[in-house]
């Protein structure tokens, strides 16, 4: 037993050069991250805006109207919460550990995310958005009837094959991430 204190490895001891280049490389990724928190603020200002104008015109609009603004309010949440996904989840899979390990706020999904988890939690995610922008295309269109509709029955048949293609798609990739896992041991 040496009785000296041990000098720490620093953490790229022994990568050669163009490794470490390499692995340095994922730093790149941050500005990205970066402009997705602009854009999550973008969000919120958009939808600041659009709460103030369904405020401001409850008393004026049907119930239809405020059904459609109020799925325009989820939307803007579900694709605010898909840039969280994909910041907090992206950076620490691709960039580095937030090291966020006891701390309250901690996402629950964060503990064990990684690029598969990360694949499926997107792919939910959009099908969400889908189902909003979906349903808010059969309601503008029930309400407006034939004569001014802006949607065409081609068109709201479209979006609903393009949905159905979403959840196809998310279909296969949790498939293929289940087949990529190790089998379960046999329980006796």
């Amino acid at each position: 037993m040496s009785m000296t204190p041990e000098t720490p490895i620093p953490p790229f001891a022994g990568l050669r050069p163009l490794p470490l280049l390499i692995f340095s490389s994922r730093w790149l990724q941050l500005p990205l991250y970066l402009g997705l928190i602009v854009a999550q603020g973008v969000y919120v200002i958009l939808f600041l805006k659009e709460l103030w104008h369904l405020f401001k015109e409850a008393l004026e609009i049907t119930e239809q109207a405020i059904m459609l603004a109020v799925l325009g309010l989820i939307d803007v949440v579900m694709i605010s919460n898909l840039l969280v996904m994909v910041i907090v989840g992206g950076y620490e899979t691709f960039v580095s550990r937030l090291n966020l390990q006891g701390h309250p706020d901690q996402p629950e999904w964060l503990s064990h995310v990684n690029a598969s988890v990360l694949k499926i939690k997107l792919a939910m995610a959009i099908i969400g958005i889908s189902s909003i922008h979906l349903l808010r295309t059969f309601i503008e269109a029930g309400a407006l009837g034939t004569a001014a509709t802006k949607y065409t029955e081609t068109g709201v048949m479209w979006q609903t094959i393009i949905h159905c293609i979403f959840i196809l798609s998310a279909i296969g990739i949790a498939a293929v991430d289940r087949l990529g896992q190790p089998p379960a041991p046999a329980q006796h």
